[in-house]
């Protein structure tokens, strides 16, 4: 239930994960709802003794337990404005971040919340937890989410990790199914009422209670035109190895992240990805706006949209047929 800093994990396997199993349970005409957890400064949250706790019921021996408290120890952080450096401040919490030891110790000191959850479902991505469960009642969905996200809530103070209450949000699915209006209140253990979202961005990809990934498109769609249009506007100053360069580093790059996820989208939305990768092969061999995408295919020597996510082919590993 952690993908992340796992080998062969990573944003995409968590996303399909949680994905699979609302899928699953929406195509037996059940009701899904879902918490997003944010947490505050989780990393700088640590606690050590807490932490050698968890480190000493894995089994880690006594001269390994004695190595990281010495890792703990005598951190200091100061902060450096225009060539001044202020006095030392001891740092007591916290694993250091950027550091090829903190992820796996806090996914360590982590571990244990999914414990927690009861009959709901969770999955961690580092800090970023989701909570999900459902059934053919949404009122029975609503009360089993509160009461494992209260036990989730009671886990995460035991281990001294803030709940950022703002930040965190909930969302119920309903592809099939109509919503209740207004559903049933998801509150934390301070009685801050979370706030209902229609789309929620979750690992990089904007999810939807629809499931139709329409904002995460668009949100493709307007980031890459953007790009387009700067290269088009300075397309004088580059050659041509230039251009494929550059469509291949900053392009190509956002159509191909989560793509194994969005691609169940309709046709409608996947279309208005194919015309922004189609302008990004124009831009590349200068062809004409009336050229068949087929042959724009040819050109540059590269996969339909389609034709990627289904074979998992990479344009940038693919040989390259270069046109003047």
């Amino acid at each position: 239930m952690q993908s992340g800093f796992r080998a062969g994990h990573g944003c995409t396997s968590a996303t399909l994960k949680v994905l699979n199993d609302d899928i699953t349970a929406i195509d037996k005409r059940h009701y899904c709802a879902t918490v997003f957890i944010d947490l505050a400064k989780a990393f700088n949250s640590v606690n050590h003794h807490i932490l050698i706790g968890r480190l000493d019921s894995l089994g880690f021996s006594n001269d390994c337990l004695a190595w990281f408290t010495n890792y703990f120890s005598d951190k200091v952080q100061c902060v450096k404005s225009e060539g001044l450096l202020s006095g030392p401040l001891a740092v007591s919490m916290g694993v250091p971040q950027g550091s090829i030891l903190g992820p796996t110790l806090f996914s360590v000191y982590i571990n244990d919340v999914a414990l927690a959850a009861g009959e709901s479902l969770i999955h961690l991505y580092a800090d970023d937890t989701i909570l999900y469960t459902f059934g053919p009642s949404v009122d029975t969905v609503l009360t089993t989410l509160q009461t494992s996200f209260n036990a989730i809530q009671l886990s995460f103070r035991g281990l001294q990790l803030l709940l950022n209450a703002s930040k965190t949000k909930c969302m119920l699915f309903n592809r099939s199914l109509p919503a209740p209006v207004p559903p049933s209140s998801i509150t934390t253990l301070d009685g801050s009422v979370l706030d209902y979202v229609d789309n929620y961005k979750y690992l990089g990809v904007c999810l939807d209670c629809k499931l139709s990934f329409q904002c995460h498109i668009k949100h493709l769609q307007s980031k890459i035109k953007s790009r387009i249009g700067f290269l088009f506007c300075n397309k004088a100053s580059f050659t041509h190895a230039a251009k494929h360069t550059l469509v291949k580093l900053t392009i190509l790059p956002i159509l191909d992240f989560g793509d194994v996820i969005y691609k169940i989208a309709s046709n409608t939305l996947l279309n208005k990805l194919d015309a922004v990768y189609h302008s990004a092969i124009r831009f590349v061999t200068k062809a004409p706006y009336t050229t068949h995408h087929c042959d724009l295919y040819a050109l540059v020597g590269w996969p339909s949209l389609y034709t990627q996510s289904q074979f998992l082919f990479w344009p940038t590993l693919l040989p390259v047929v270069c046109c003047q």
